[in-house]
């Protein structure tokens, strides 16, 4: 086989083994991600646990939605996700994989910091292709409605468009908080999975090596989780609805962490917290676990 050719095959390889983990990990962990949206958008020091418009938490989160608007809403603004996640986490993988090369600065094996600087890049790269898709699931995730008063992904999304464009308030708004939330993420996941894996023994037990990487990417989604959720909340608070209507208050990502920390404390850029590491602590590992395996069953597929 040429080279030209074997570069085409594992660049394919690598995108049907990202679009795969990605597709399998929203459908599976949407949810938490829905909570951890209606959490950071949601403004305040405390509320009472008696008020229905307001969340104390991930459970009484859960348990008011399920109450007020069913089981589906569970799964309120999925479309953009799945269609985002399957290229996105494509991209993210394959581009990994590309930047990796180019931070190798000569050594013949990557390093630690050649994982962390591939994975910034993928995060970036990763989250300027996302952002329109970003901005439709949390104009969708904190909305209230039920039934014909919610409204569907491509209303949503042409009355974005249709108002604002790609621009700074419409389907582009918030995206260098999105780059910088990506970006931190990606550069301690991808960094701390690949080095630990690397330094961990393999087991020839087929389960034990199962755990032994399922463990890892847990740690790693966890780690990232932790790192970049003050951009995170930053990113909601632009991309929601802003507390008065046509004033808008969260602008840029550091003027609106900013922002929040004077008005609401530093606990504040931590909100939501523990339903994005209840997400992308096992999200991460379904991720890595099924890129890794596919990776594998078409490798062997198509030699």
């Amino acid at each position: 086989m040429s080279e030209v050719k074997k570069v085409l095959k594992e660049g394919a390889i690598q995108i049907g083994s990202g679009g795969s983990a990605g597709f399998v990990e929203v459908c599976i962990m949407h949810p938490l991600d829905l909570v951890k949206t209606r959490l950071q958008i949601q403004q305040g020091k405390s509320f009472l646990k008696s008020d229905p418009k307001h969340y104390t938490g991930v459970f009484d989160c859960l348990q008011k939605m399920y109450k007020q608007e069913g089981i589906t809403s569970y799964w309120k603004g999925i479309i953009p996700p799945i269609l985002a996640e399957t290229p996105k986490r494509a991209v993210k993988f394959f581009t990994f994989e590309q930047y990796k090369q180019f931070f190798l600065f000569g050594s013949p094996t990557p390093t630690p910091l050649t994982f962390a600087l591939a994975g910034f890049g993928a995060g970036v790269t990763e989250g300027i292709l996302v952002n329109p898709f970003e901005v439709v699931k949390v104009t969708l995730q904190s909305n209230r409605g039920i039934g014909k008063d919610r409204p569907s992904t491509w209303l949503v999304t042409k009355d974005i468009f249709s108002k604002y464009g790609f621009g700074s308030q419409g389907l582009f708004k918030g995206v260098s908080a999105t780059v910088w939330r990506n970006g931190i993420f990606n550069m301690v996941y991808f960094g701390f999975y690949h080095s630990v894996k690397g330094w961990s023994p393999e087991s020839k037990d087929p389960l034990l090596e199962f755990l032994r990487k399922v463990s890892i990417g847990f740690t790693s989604g966890v780690l990232g989780s932790c790192f970049n959720i003050p951009f995170d909340v930053a990113k909601s608070r632009i991309q929601g609805p802003q507390p008065v209507p046509n004033q808008i208050k969260y602008r840029t990502t550091f003027s609106s962490i900013a922002v929040i920390y004077k008005e609401e404390g530093f606990l504040a850029l931590y909100k939501g917290l523990l339903p994005k590491v209840m997400r992308l602590g096992p999200g991460g590992a379904i991720m890595l676990v099924v890129y890794d395996y596919m990776h594998e069953f078409l490798t062997a597929e198509f030699k």
